[in-house]
C-alpha cells in the first residue's frame, strides 16, 4: 500500500489555519453565543441554553424595521444597479477610442471613501437653515415642492439610501460588464450580421449569454453585499439608525454589540445567523436558477 502524500497538505496548512481561526471558530462561536440564555458580558455568565434570543430578535419592532429597510434596499439596488451599468457598459464598448478614459472617469466613485461619498449626498439633499440643498433647489426650479431627504418623510430617506448605495456599487460593475463585454469573439456579431440579425436579437442571443456568468457573479455579490450594507446608512442619516427609522440588520448588530443598547451578544449572535440563514437561502436559490440560465463556455 502506497503512503500517502502529506506535501500538498502541508502546502495547504496555511490557509487552512487561517480559515480555521478566522472564519469557523467565530461561526462556531456566534452560535453557541446564540443560545446562551441571559448572557451577561460583564461577569461572562448565563443561565441557561435555548432559542429565546431568537425569539426575542425576531419579534423585535427594531429588528424587524431593520429587516424590512434591508430587504427593500436589497430588491430596489441589485436589480437597477445591474441595468444601469448594463446600458453602460454596452455604451462603452461600442466606443472604441477613449473606452479606457471613461471606465477610469466611472471607476472613480468606486475608491473614494464611503463617508466622503455620504457627506457630499447629504450636502445635496439635506435641508439646513441656510440652504435647502442642491436637489431642492433643482426641484422648485421646475415647479415642485421641497422635500427633506434627510430627517423628512421615509420614502424619502429611503430614496436617497437607494440612490447612494446604487452609486456607490455601479462603478465596480461597470468595470466587469465592460471587461466581459470585451472579451466576447467578434465572430459571433460578423456572422450574425451576415444573416442580418437584428440588434436586440444579437443582445438577446448572442451577448446575454455570452456575459451571464459575469452577470450572475455581480448578482449573487450584489445581493450579498446589500444585505450587509451599514457604513452607507451611517454615512447619510448617523450612527442613530434607528431614530431615523433606516437601520439595517448589520447596523441592528452594531446597535446590539456597541450601540446605545448595546451589552447584549446573545441577541447580536441571533441576528447574525438570521442574516447568514437568509442570505444563504439566497445564494443556493440564485446558484439553482443559474444551472438554467447561465452559460459556460
Amino acid at each position: 500500500m502506497s503512503r500517502p502524500n502529506l506535501k500538498p497538505w502541508l502546502y495547504l496548512l496555511p490557509a487552512i489555519l487561517f480559515l480555521g481561526v478566522f472564519m469557523v471558530y467565530p461561526l462556531v462561536d456566534v452560535l453557541v453565543y446564540s443560545v446562551e440564555e441571559g448572557y451577561n458580558s460583564a461577569s461572562q455568565t448565563y443561565f441557561g441554553t435555548g432559542l429565546y434570543n431568537y425569539s426575542y430578535v425576531l419579534h423585535d419592532p427594531y429588528f424587524l424595521q431593520a429587516v424590512r429597510n434591508t430587504f427593500i434596499l436589497v430588491i430596489i439596488t441589485v436589480p437597477v444597479s445591474t441595468g444601469i451599468a448594463l446600458l453602460i457598459s454596452l455604451g462603452l464598448n461600442s466606443i472604441k477610442k477613449l473606452r479606457e478614459l471613461y471606465q477610469t472617469i466611472f471607476f472613480l466613485p468606486y475608491v473614494t471613501n464611503t463617508l466622503a461619498v455620504g457627506l457630499v449626498f447629504m450636502i445635496l439633499f439635506k435641508k439646513t437653515a441656510y440652504t435647502d440643498g442642491l436637489v431642492n433647489l433643482l426641484i422648485r426650479l421646475f415647479g415642485g415642492q421641497g422635500v427633506d431627504f434627510i430627517d423628512g418623510p421615509y420614502w424619502a430617506k429611503l430614496f436617497v439610501l437607494c440612490f447612494y448605495t446604487i452609486w456607490v456599487v455601479m462603478p465596480f460593475k461597470i468595470l466587469i460588464l465592460t471587461s466581459a463585454l470585451a472579451s466576447v469573439k467578434e465572430d459571433y456579431y460578423k456572422a450574425a450580421r451576415i444573416d442580418a440579425t437584428p440588434r436586440w436579437r444579437i443582445f438577446t442571443r448572442i451577448t446575454l449569454p455570452m456575459i451571464s456568468p459575469m452577470l450572475f457573479y455581480l448578482i449573487i455579490t450584489g445581493f450579498i453585499g446589500a444585505f450587509k450594507a451599514y457604513s452607507d446608512a451611517v454615512a447619510l442619516f448617523g450612527t442613530d439608525l434607528n431614530a431615523a427609522g433606516m437601520n439595517t440588520i448589520v447596523g441592528y448588530v452594531y446597535d446590539m454589540l456597541y450601540g446605545d443598547s448595546g451589552g447584549y451578544p446573545s441577541y447580536a449572535a441571533a441576528a447574525a445567523l438570521i442574516l447568514f440563514a437568509i442570505v444563504l437561502t439566497i445564494t443556493v436559490v440564485n446558484l439553482l436558477v443559474s444551472k438554467r440560465h447561465v452559460h459556460y463556455d
